[in-house]
């Protein structure tokens, strides 16, 4: 999926509705499993407002990964820290899992209907925007990298010993991201040739699925 100005367009409304999805399946969850932190302060909701993040938009148009803003979770209210840290993390991915569903199948039905026009085209565009970008979002944070939800998955599969070292790498999150996203960082060449190639392997095979045109 190229970058023109209408795909510009419809990024914002569908970003702005993955990643307020995300980010309440990361609240709810935590809310279900005894941790109102979010909820308390104003983060348990649908409103895209409150889960916008500038850095992440722009990153999502540009350099086709986004973020939202995380929502804050207290593990030591879960029965379990770890086991509900991933769970509460799992959350957010599955969310933009459920987009991708629901939008392969709105958009696979449009196109077997014999319509024409602006409001068909605007149509298919916004849901292939969607697709693009839940994928994307989905992806990205199953990274296993700090603060990611990716991170909080793996340590949950990690020996007990092993654990202390893995939240330990979580202080040096913000200088692991920018390596991996910065364009003038050494390590942005090689991780945006293996994004590109993972983002569309995973959309051909969401195009497959669902007998999809091919959008990239």
């Amino acid at each position: 999926m190229g970058i023109d100005l209408m795909t510009i367009i419809f990024t914002i409304p569908a970003m702005l509705i993955s990643a307020a999805v995300h980010e309440y399946a990361h609240a709810y969850t935590a809310y279900k499993l005894g941790d109102d932190t979010a909820k308390a302060e104003g983060r348990m909701t649908l409103n895209p407002i409150s889960h916008f993040d500038l850095v992440g938009f722009l990153s999502m148009i540009f350099l086709r990964i986004g973020w939202a803003k995380p929502v804050p979770v207290n593990s030591y209210n879960f029965a379990n820290p770890v086991s509900g840290n991933a769970i509460v993390s799992i959350a957010g991915p599955l969310a933009n899992l459920g987009l991708i569903i629901v939008s392969g199948i709105v958009l696979k039905v449009i196109l077997l209907l014999p319509l024409t026009g602006l409001f068909f085209q605007l149509m298919v565009t916004f849901l292939t925007v969607m697709l693009f970008i839940n994928t994307s979002l989905m992806l990205f944070n199953l990274l296993p990298v700090p603060p990611l939800d990716g991170s909080n998955i793996v340590e949950a599969f990690l020996p007990r010993h092993w654990r202390a070292g893995w939240s330990n790498l979580a202080q040096y999150s913000p200088f692991l991201l920018i390596l991996l996203v910065l364009p003038i960082s050494p390590a942005f060449e090689i991780f945006r040739s293996f994004w590109y190639n993972l983002l569309s392997t995973v959309l051909s095979g969401v195009a497959l699925i669902f007998d999809l045109p091919l959008f990239l």
